[in-house]
């Protein structure tokens, strides 16, 4: 092994950009031109009839997702984002209710509250898992709460029994944000089915994906209704369709096309080879990396009794260890052409939007009802982990080989035994 480090001029470990990952194929092409010759592109009507809940191809990916996943229900969506929204209608969310939230996770999971008028309030993450924290979830619980959003994040279940264990003693809805760990599990459970509502994602840089899209799940056959009035244009048929509680019953047209559907459909067939694929690189490289005996980084935990996915491959890095700044490794491995990055995202409460409390119009709404601390400092797990330790592989975005997989290890191994002069330098990622 070349020693000298890239970063300095020597020569990386991988020298070719590794190729982006695509799960479009042969089958893919041909059912679209197939809806495509149809004429028909989407199967909706905006009134009650039978075109209300969807076309031929939304409603044979429906029933077949609900067979993939054992689950009563599934209703599609244009976006994970659009199904967390239609949740949070669907539950009755009201102006100053309170909804506990991961600091850590994508934006739309703090956000889908704040169209009902409901208030995030923001749990710390484990330190291991990256998952809500349950001990700080029980400490926020009060009068005002009325759902708890669990994030399966990076691929790793949250504790998704205790916490629906915990919604249900204080009487209270437990959504799934389920966009990265399709396919993960607690114990013999898929994640995305524990909960009251499970919401998937079918964006593009998914383990599969219909371009955009979403599908929530549910046992429930009111969520389920409530979810589908909401996905459409409750408003117009809520009379027709005889439906009493009209709390929150808003359309949005939130609905999926004839092709998004049939593409969707397509790489259903596919699912368990392309999460298999990702589990074995993420356990390789888990692995690959123990083996090194490399003192200040952790691999990703998984707990006993799961599945992990791995979206993405995480793990920690003590900085005191080396006294070597976070962004100086990054860099070091991304010159060795490892595509690495660090932090994910910031917590969410340190945004724009927290902090200033500006949401929906300008007098400072919802949260002019609420006194919910988002002071920095509140989940200092969450923010650790952000500015200091996180350093991560997207599984999905590429097409990692085993060769591959064998040179980001080879890389982490050639960083490491340098390592000490990474120190006292400014690099930037």
């Amino acid at each position: 092994m070349n020693n000298k480090l890239a970063v300095f001029g020597g020569k990386p470990i991988i020298k070719k950009k590794i190729p982006k990952y695509s799960s479009i194929g042969k089958n893919e092409i041909k059912s679209v031109n197939r809806v495509l010759k149809t004429g028909s592109l989407s199967g909706f009507y905006g009134s009650w009839r039978n075109g209300f809940f969807g076309g031929k191809e939304v409603k044979n990916l429906e029933k077949r997702w609900s067979k993939q996943f054992n689950c009563e229900h599934s209703i599609s969506m244009n976006s994970n984002t659009s199904g967390l929204y239609c949740a949070m209608g669907a539950i009755g969310l009201s102006p100053g209710d309170e909804v506990i939230v991961p600091a850590t996770t994508m934006s739309a999971t703090a956000m889908c509250p704040l169209i009902y008028g409901g208030i995030p309030v923001f749990a710390d993450i484990e330190d291991d898992t990256f998952s809500i924290c349950v001990k700080n979830v029980k400490k926020l619980i009060n009068k005002k709460t009325k759902a708890i959003i669990a994030v399966n994040l990076f691929g790793h279940p949250a504790e998704l029994k205790k916490l629906r264990k915990l919604a249900n003693k204080h009487k209270i809805y437990l959504i799934e944000d389920n966009a990265q760990a399709i396919m993960a599990k607690e114990g013999k459970d898929y994640c995305g089915t524990i909960g009251h509502i499970g919401v998937f994602s079918l964006n593009y840089h998914k383990h599969i994906h219909s371009g955009e899209g979403g599908i929530c799940t549910t046992n429930d056959d009111y969520l389920a209704k409530r979810l589908q009035l909401i996905r459409n244009h409750a408003e117009a048929v809520v009379e027709d369709a005889k439906v009493q509680d009209l709390v929150n019953l808003v359309g949005f047209n939130l609905r999926l096309t004839e092709l998004s559907a049939v593409i969707a459909k397509e790489q259903l067939k596919k699912l368990s080879r392309h999460v298999s694929k990702r589990i074995d690189f993420g356990l390789e490289m888990c692995e690959g990396v123990k083996s090194l005996k490399i003192r200040g980084i952790e691999t990703p935990k998984i707990r006993s009794d799961c599945t992990h996915s791995f979206y993405n491959w995480v793990i920690k890095y003590d900085e005191k260890k080396y006294g070597v700044k976070r962004a100086n490794l990054v860099k070091a491995l991304q010159c060795e052409g490892v595509p690495c990055f660090s932090g994910y995202v910031k917590p969410l409460y340190l945004l724009p939007i927290f902090q200033k409390k500006i949401a929906i119009g300008n007098k400072g709404f919802p949260f002019n009802v609420s006194s919910v601390n988002y002071d920095k400092g509140i989940c200092p797990t969450a923010e650790d982990l952000f500015e200091n330790k996180i350093v991560g592989l997207e599984c999905c975005a590429y097409d990692y080989s085993k060769n591959t997989q064998k040179k980001i290890v080879n890389s982490i191994e050639k960083v490491f035994s340098s390592i000490e002069k990474l120190k006292d330098i400014k690099l930037k990622e």
